[in-house]
Parts: structure tokens; C-alpha cells; sequence
């Protein structure tokens, strides 16, 4: 039997939705808190299977009670239900160590699923936010030239311009073997083949004009 407790300041919902999963064959709800303080207390007394979560909630939020809880016991399993998918609400409960985030709008059937396959060890996530953690993987990605060093970024746009190893040797002053191994470098940072490919990396991102 799947132990849930429910955390939600709406008493229409925790109606609802423990209603719901009280008439699973493999469910029951052990406790419902009306407030994120109320949450951390029952959560950490009961040691529910599963957390159902809100995050818009009085005294404590559903990010800070899920923080709450997981500092005291890791091993929860929490799973968000809201209204809400805000930056300011996906971000932090993610962060603090929420399994799953599903809407409150989600049929009844998708939540009870979400309550098994969280508990299984799966990850349940609305598309939208799978959307937003994509986003924000992408733009915390470095590209390959954020690993170039300053004189390493200098020849490469100095190849792009087309000079030769011994025109950027006269030009910065730097023994041709120097240039050779900067060179050498350069391609291998950037996972390109030649100089060519590493002239057209430049231009590309947008480093040569």
C-alpha cells in the first residue's frame, strides 16, 4: 500500500484528491497538512512513501518545506502538484530536491500514475517544464572556445583571417614552434580537424568578422 500525504492550503483540493486515491486498490492517504510547516512536521513524523506537495502555501512555501524535509531525510519521495509553473516556482522545488512536478489541472488517473512512477524511482515532469530545464541547460552550456585561453582566441582569429603559422609568429612575436603547439591546441578545444574547420567555428559563433 502507497502511504500518501498531502500538502495543500485548499481544503476543496485535499478533499478531492484524497477522495480519489483513497479508492486505489494500492493507495491511502495517512495525512493531509493544510500549510508548508504543517508539511514538514507530518512528513518527518509519518514518513509517508510519497509527498504530494503544493507550492503556493502559508507560513512555508512548497519549495522551502520540500527543502525542510529533504535536509532531514533524503530519502522522500516528493512529488509537486500545483497551479503554477513560474520560474520562481519550477526552479526552486526542483532544486530542493522535488522528484516530479505536475499541474493541479492534470486528470486524476495522470496523478495517481505519477504517484506510482514517482515512487518507482521515475522522474514525472509537465512538458512544459522539461521545456524550461532544457532552456536552462542550454544556456549554462559552455561552448567549446569558452575553453580557448587569451592567446589561444587571438591566433584563432588571426587564422581566420587566413595568416600562415609564420605570419602569426612574426606578427605576436612567438617562436613558430610556439604557434605550432597553440595551434595544436586550438583545434583540439574546438573538436575540429584543420585550420579550415577551425576558421569557419569562428566565423560561425560569431567570433571573426
Amino acid at each position: 500500500m502507497i502511504r500518501v500525504l498531502l500538502a495543500d492550503d485548499h481544503e476543496m483540493v485535499r478533499i478531492g484528491v484524497s477522495a480519489y486515491l483513497q479508492v486505489q486498490p494500492d493507495m491511502e492517504v495517512v495525512g493531509e497538512a493544510s500549510n508548508g510547516r504543517e508539511a514538514v512536521e507530518l512528513a518527518l513524523r509519518l514518513r509517508p512513501d510519497i509527498i504530494l506537495m503544493d507550492m503556493v502555501m502559508p507560513e512555508m512555501n512548497g519549495a522551502e518545506a520540500t527543502a525542510a524535509i529533504m535536509k532531514e531525510w533524503p530519502e522522500a519521495k516528493i512529488m509537486v502538484v500545483t497551479s503554477f509553473l513560474d520560474d520562481d516556482k519550477v526552479y526552486p522545488a526542483l532544486e530542493a530536491g522535488a522528484s516530479s512536478y505536475i499541474l493541479k489541472t492534470s486528470k486524476a488517473s495522470r496523478i495517481a500514475d505519477a504517484i506510482r512512477d514517482t515512487l518507482g524511482g521515475r522522474t514525472v515532469l509537465e512538458p512544459e517544464v522539461t521545456t524550461k530545464m532544457m532552456q536552462r541547460m542550454r544556456g549554462t552550456e559552455r561552448a567549446p572556445h569558452d575553453g580557448l585561453t587569451a592567446r589561444e582566441m587571438e591566433i584563432l582569429l588571426l587564422i581566420a583571417k587566413g595568416k600562415t603559422n609564420q605570419d602569426i609568429s612574426d606578427e605576436l612575436f612567438i617562436a613558430l614552434k610556439t604557434v605550432k603547439t597553440h595551434v595544436s591546441n586550438i583545434l583540439s578545444k574546438l573538436g575540429v580537424d584543420d585550420r579550415t574547420q577551425a576558421a569557419v567555428y569562428a566565423y560561425q559563433n560569431g567570433l571573426a568578422e
